[in-house]
């Protein structure tokens, strides 16, 4: 919420938020925002088109909108090419003639139209399976990442999907535990993310076994 300046950030004259050297209070909420995407874990659609869930501001071209569904998910955009009416296809306030998997994609094909320097991604896969799951964090990588040389900020609590991050942060009830990259953190014996593997892999053998 600080980030996108819902709320200022409170505190001394210190405490300040910067992407690339620039202090975000110094910059117009419009700019600001422009430049920064969030896909949450609940998504968010509105009454209208497909294509008006992609491209408010009608910006886009036809091309354009189609190559960022296809590229959150080509199965998603195939089903609406089938559908009869394509990116005119109507959209239910909140998006719920939709899966919430389905409106993730949707919130994420927007944001790949957008092109935005920073991505936040709050839970954003969760209601997707593994196999999308997957799909999803490559199609992130190579259109955000290498193609657009953007920033990508994820909360999450599968940890397959950040263990490949270069820094994570490990919160406990709000409160910073660790912070460094995968590699170093793994390497402590008793450090949190290693704690939190080791589990992991432990729940997931157990669950092999069961019949």
């Amino acid at each position: 919420m600080t980030l996108f300046r819902l709320v200022e950030i409170e505190g001394d004259n210190d405490s300040s938020i910067t992407i690339d050297g620039i202090d975000i209070r110094s910059l117009n909420l419009h700019g600001l925002r422009d430049s920064l995407s969030i896909i949450p874990q609940d998504p968010t659609l509105f009454s209208g088109t497909l294509r008006y869930n992609l491209d408010a501001t009608e910006k886009a071209s036809d091309e354009e909108a189609w190559a960022a569904l296809e590229a959150a998910s080509p199965e998603l955009a195939q089903q609406f090419r089938n559908g009869g009416d394509g990116l005119d296809s109507e959209i239910s306030e909140g998006g719920n003639n939709l899966s919430v998997g389905q409106r993730q994609l949707i919130c994420l094909a927007r944001a790949l139209l957008k092109r935005s320097k920073v991505l936040v991604m709050d839970e954003a896969t969760s209601s997707v399976d593994t196999k999308t799951d997957a799909q999803v964090q490559e199609t992130i990588r190579r259109e955000f990442i290498e193609k657009n040389g953007a920033t990508v900020i994820t909360i999450a609590h599968r940890l397959n999907v950040v263990l490949g991050y270069d820094k994570i942060v490990v919160l406990d009830e709000g409160e910073v535990m660790e912070y460094g990259s995968p590699d170093d953190l793994l390497k402590k014996p008793q450090g949190y993310l290693r704690k939190l593997v080791d589990a992991d892999r432990k729940k997931r053998r157990q669950s092999n076994f069961k019949v």
